[in-house]
């Protein structure tokens, strides 16, 4: 199906793509029809755009990129309401708030979107661990991870920018450092 987006455009969507909020998500409880957008731009944060309002798209990320200790219980109501047997079954993500000053970022941690992978029905559930911040301050947890997630392109290609790949050492020398300078200027 085509669905257009004021964020993205218009966009060609797999029904089997589409994620059910029955309650909707909250302040947008009339909203229950969305799809995860992946603008692969490096900074490993998604969008959650609604099919129901072209305007609303929210940005989210899995929490355990930026915060691996991250564990979310459910309750038996919660898990049913969701068709889940077990969390294995689900995708987890947290909602982003992103100011103008992007290093102020922070991740609503208290009220996950909780997927079920194979069934596509999703909610957001309000945790009850009362320790859990709805502004988790996440920028510089988000930075370090993508700065330190490398991929050796070398084993992959030989690239070698213009210089001659005589001495292998020296050319995967200055790719990693390139490829460093362009991990300090994502975020």
């Amino acid at each position: 199906m085509k669905v257009k987006t004021t964020r993205f455009g218009d966009l060609d969507v797999n029904n089997q793509d589409v994620i059910t909020f029955k309650e909707g998500i909250l302040g947008f409880e009339n909203l229950k029809k969305f799809f995860i957008v992946d603008p692969n731009d490096q900074t490993l944060i998604l969008w959650l755009q609604s099919i129901d309002d072209e305007k609303v798209a929210f940005p989210i990320i899995e929490p355990k990129i930026f915060k691996p200790d991250f564990i979310v219980s459910l309750l038996p109501a919660e898990m049913a309401s969701l068709n889940l047997e077990n969390l294995n079954e689900a995708s987890i993500y947290t909602v982003l708030t992103i100011p103008s000053s992007v290093t102020d970022m922070s991740a609503n941690l208290k009220a996950p979107i909780v997927i079920n992978s194979k069934m596509n029905l999703a909610r957001q559930i309000v945790l009850q661990n009362s320790k859990l911040e709805v502004r988790f301050p996440m920028y510089t947890e988000l930075k370090k991870y993508i700065v330190s997630y490398s991929s050796d392109d070398s084993k992959r290609t030989n690239v070698s920018f213009g210089k001659t790949a005589n001495n292998p050492a020296e050319t995967k020398n200055e790719l990693s450092e390139q490829k460093n300078k362009n991990n300090e200027n994502v975020l």
